[in-house]
């Protein structure tokens, strides 16, 4: 099929380099001679489901989006859209493509967004994926657009809890993003020192955390930094904290889940009430600018997209193997499986150890 006019659209959690990515998609469809139209907000721009078509639907102009490409969170904002997963509602988003003449579309995000990439492919709309997700939980690429910048984002703060936990000698929780993967927190401790960190895909106890501490605080080491990735509670190992920490003088809620702030109040108190402190560090990770590594991602993989579906390509992601961009079926990338760094997590949390 002969591409007369594409689409871009952005979708579920923003990422640093998003921007760089619809600029290179810019920058390539007129270099192809293709008009391109930016779909707001998701899925949720093809569902039409703003007042007026200029909320949903933009004709992007390089002139006009000339100076995007360093700007963080996404020009074209973002949103997640459970309508799309009703087949109904596809269909709603098909006519709306075919309305305005829309031939191929350009998507960017991560798993949920390829997702409904696949289903627009099944029914006749070509679509090339970017990944786009800082957490780095897409097991066919070795980076995801946002990864590296939300990375340095939490090397940044860590550095700088660290210096002054130094300075106050006080432990310290800092929780990282990552959803269910430990990626983002992993790194983050790789390149702090971080002496323990917690992710979702090994299991964990807190006396084990408990005792790491310990014997942290008998070394001198009254500074020590635990790096936990969000998702890493659901693989601790059942926990009363409700009655341990209500038995030691401090308030808590039955039914309470624990945080980075209660796992601080409970390392405290295991620890002979050392002050331990805790930082989320949040959605700065999200809506930084883009360091280098995204920003030249971001070019190349807008300019492949761009060529796939000018050469006729559907169905396909793009990713990083051993350096070099490349692309693949949406379905065969999805159902790759992921590897987690076990090296790596064993080696942060065991070379602090000591005799």
């Amino acid at each position: 099929m002969s591409m007369r006019k594409i689409g871009v659209l952005t979708s579920g959690g923003d990422a640093p380099g998003m921007n760089a990515a619809i600029m290179s998609v810019a920058k390539n469809a007129a270099r192809f001679g293709l008009p391109l139209v930016g779909i707001k907000r998701g899925y949720n721009g093809l569902l039409r489901k703003s007042t007026s078509i200029t909320e949903d639907l933009q004709e992007l102009q390089l002139d006009t989006i000339l100076d995007i490409a360093d700007q963080p969170g996404t020009y074209l904002r973002t949103a997640r859209c459970d309508e799309f997963k009703d087949p109904q509602w596809r269909e709603v988003a098909v006519s709306t493509l075919r309305g305005m003449g829309i031939d191929g579309l350009v998507i960017i995000g991560g798993d949920g967004s390829f997702q409904g990439a696949m289903r627009l492919c099944e029914l006749g709309i070509p679509c090339i994926g970017i990944p786009g997700t800082i957490d780095n939980d897409l097991a066919y690429t070795e980076m995801t657009l946002g990864y590296e910048t939300a990375a340095q984002v939490c090397t940044d703060a860590i550095r700088s809890i660290r210096a002054t936990s130094r300075s106050h000698d006080r432990p310290h929780v800092v929780e990282c993003m990552g959803r269910h993967c430990g990626d983002l927190a992993l790194k983050a401790a790789c390149a702090t020192g971080a002496e323990i960190v917690l992710v979702p895909e090994v299991p964990w106890s807190i006396d084990e955390v408990a005792a790491r501490m310990n014997k942290q605080l008998i070394k001198g080491n009254s500074r020590a930094t635990i790096v936990v990735a969000e998702g890493c509670w659901d693989s601790m190992e059942p926990f009363d904290m409700y009655t341990f920490l209500t038995q030691n003088g401090k308030q808590c809620f039955e039914g309470e889940p624990m945080s980075a702030n209660r796992l601080a109040s409970v390392i405290k108190r295991k620890c002979g009430n050392a002050e331990v402190r805790s930082t989320v560090v949040g959605y700065t990770q999200r809506g930084a600018m883009p360091v280098a590594a995204d920003s030249a991602f971001a070019f190349e993989a807008g300019h492949l997209a761009v060529k796939l579906l000018h050469d006729g390509m559907s169905n396909q992601v793009i990713g990083v193997r051993k350096g070099q961009v490349f692309h693949m079926p949406i379905e065969e990338a999805l159902k790759t499986k992921r590897e987690f760094r076990r090296d790596l997590y064993n080696l942060v949390n065991d070379i602090h150890i000591g005799k």
